[in-house]
């Protein structure tokens, strides 16, 4: 399904491809918290353990989208339609945490590790489904996420809202994950069409749909914002992003800042990346036209704010997953 060519570029990029066409990355603050040297702002606003946190992707290259921000080859992309042989969830899943496994391996001898970590980090908890392409066009998203639950691990899937009827499909198989992630980055329809670059002529339309769809989803969500300065994150935006969060019922909502990492460093500079302080005033400028949401927390070296309607509700209860 990947060519040799760009499994070569993925394996460079520190990816550990599984099976046709899935991936897995150890993420850096799952390297920092084996290391006792911090964890992911999702650890601090949600309970997850970042060491034991396996951040992967069942489409690893397939989106609708090349968007502006995303650290990936988009030039790679190879579609919004998966096709050959599909591997099947309970596959994904062990190969996942195999690949996890061989990548984390290094680790054990560092003088540095905490070993109790280590040790947990060989069993993951927590399956963040995002990584790299869109996890909704894998056909199989349902019975993936109900095979996590089985295991008794949480999920986060992250998702670009251009497939809505998929949500409706994990909807109505009793399939929502633990966790489901919208990104939003444009505030109207023109910034959509020259951030995001999709492919499909109704991108905005679907996307509205999604957010539409959102609060009919019994489950926690949240809406995702990447801001790059001098873009997207505009104060004369505000109104429209709060009109947009508004209509989905979040109930939370992350203000993030940019990062310029990977293939993002071509298309956006390090300048293009916002301060903490620039993204804490953006997201206080927003919740002035957010009734009933709050700053909740924030992590510095994450460059994140989280707002949301209630404090109590940010960690995960084990009935939750």
């Amino acid at each position: 399904m990947i060519s040799e060519n760009l499994k070569k570029v993925l394996k460079k990029q520190k990816y550990g491809l599984v099976g046709g066409h899935s991936a897995v990355q150890i993420c850096r603050w799952t390297k920092k918290s084996l290391l006792d040297e911090g964890f992911c702002y999702k650890e601090k606003f949600y309970g997850i353990s970042s060491h034991r946190c396996c951040q992967m992707s069942p489409s690893v290259v397939w989106c609708q989208n090349k968007c502006l921000h995303c650290w990936r080859a988009i030039e790679f992309t190879l579609g919004d339609k998966m096709e050959g042989r599909i591997d099947k969830p309970e596959k994904i899943i062990e190969e996942c945490i195999k690949a996890q496994r061989k990548m984390l391996s290094g680790f054990k001898g560092n003088k540095k590790i905490n070993i109790k970590k280590f040790k947990e980090a060989q069993n993951p908890s927590q399956f963040a489904i995002s990584l790299s392409g869109e996890p909704t066009i894998y056909p199989y998203l349902a019975e993936l996420i109900k095979e996590l639950r089985k295991r008794g691990k949480s999920s986060f899937l992250v998702t670009n809202g251009l497939l809505p009827e998929k949500l409706l499909e994990l909807k109505r198989k009793k399939a929502l994950p633990t966790q489901l992630y919208l990104s939003l980055n444009a505030p109207n329809e023109k910034m959509y069409k020259d951030w995001h670059k999709s492919k499909l002529k109704d991108a905005w339309k679907r996307f509205n749909k999604t957010l539409s769809i959102l609060p009919k989803l019994s489950t926690r969500r949240v809406i995702r914002m990447t801001l790059v300065r001098e873009l997207n994150m505009k104060p004369e935006f505000i109104p429209e992003y709060a009109k947009l969060i508004k209509k989905s019922g979040a109930d939370f909502v992350e203000v993030k800042g940019f990062m310029s990492v990977g293939f993002a460093r071509k298309r956006l500079g390090y300048e293009r990346m916002p301060s903490h302080e620039e993204i804490k005033d953006f997201a206080k400028r927003l919740l002035k036209n957010l009734k009933g949401y709050k700053f909740l927390d924030e992590k510095i070296e994450s460059r994140v704010v989280l707002l949301g309607r209630n404090k109590k509700r940010m960690k995960i209860k084990k009935s939750e997953i």
